[in-house]
């Protein structure tokens, strides 16, 4: 195990509110169960707490400390200007929107595929969000040049991880990867299958995604044991401590999962999710473990 000095700068600046990767994050304010709308989480605060001002592409440091163009930090940011557009009907928002689905598509990778975590590694979580920032905005401007980079996002994203795809399937169901370096991780997985909700309302009449979609949502639900260690969430299926604030995303996520699946599963693991936060000594217990697991991972 190595002590990283960065990985401990970037725990601390998430805990104290200071980072923005790690912003509040609650259940979105405009989104619609049957249109697409806004987004099914708030990420506004990308945007009134750390905007990098109009007219301009976010940057980020990647875990070497370098400033990249994060493809999922740009995205949600787009997501998130897309919100205060709704939200405050503010046609600026709205440009610094279109700035980032440009950005999508000058970017997008003939396979379909955004880099994400590394050189070639891609994310179902970066393609998922990519086709719900882009489906906005085709909604939005009724430019088309959106519609086929969006069908090329999703082909690419339900394509199983042995064809070199980000996902697989169990018993016949959707599992959507986040990072292939690790198992299953449960917010990834929702903002990606988010991405295929969104392609669906866009082409309804594609039969076959739509069965993806529900099945990956059952799959889901199937597994929210696995996410639990009886004490707080875990970050995926092998146990791995979510931090203070996947913890409360994880919630959040749960609470919109609920209504736009009516699945009763996801709202019973909400509840029972908020009553470990709420417990002084579970959140002790969770901070301990993942601050050890944040240093020596």
């Amino acid at each position: 195990m190595a002590l990283s000095l960065y990985r401990i700068k970037k725990w601390s600046k998430m805990i104290l509110g200071k980072s923005d990767l790690y912003v509040c994050q609650d259940e979105g304010k405009c989104y619609s169960i049957t249109e697409i709308k806004g987004y099914y989480n708030n990420l506004t605060e990308k945007v009134t707490k750390y905007g990098v001002g109009h007219g301009k592409i976010p940057t980020y440091p990647n875990e070497k400390g370098e400033i990249i163009e994060f493809s999922i930090g740009i995205f949600q940011y787009g997501l998130a200007c897309y919100d205060l557009y709704l939200l405050n009907n503010d046609q600026s928002m709205l440009e610094d929107a279109i700035l980032c689905g440009n950005w999508a598509l000058e970017k997008q990778r003939e396979d379909g595929s955004w880099v994400c975590f590394g050189k070639d590694e891609s994310s179902a979580m970066a393609q998922g969000e990519a086709i719900s920032l882009m489906a906005r905005l085709y909604i939005t401007t009724k430019d088309e040049k959106y519609l086929n980079p969006i069908v090329k996002a999703k082909d690419y994203m339900v394509k199983p991880i042995s064809e070199g795809g980000v996902s697989e399937y169990v018993d016949g169901r959707l599992v959507l990867y986040e990072s292939l370096k690790y198992p299953p991780i449960m917010n990834g997985w929702i903002f990606s299958l988010w991405g295929l909700l969104d392609y669906c309302k866009l082409f309804p009449e594609d039969v076959k995604t739509k069965e993806l979609y529900d099945g990956t949502v059952s799959a889901l639900a199937d597994m929210l044991p696995q996410y639990d260690n009886g004490y707080w969430t875990t970050y995926h299926t092998k146990g791995m401590v979510a931090s203070p604030f996947y913890h409360g995303l994880h919630i959040h996520q749960m609470n919109a999962m609920y209504k736009l699946s009516s699945d009763e599963r996801f709202k019973s693991y909400s509840e029972k999710w908020a009553k470990y936060q709420q417990s002084f000594w579970n959140r002790k217990k969770a901070f301990i473990v993942k601050a050890f697991q944040k240093v020596f991972d």
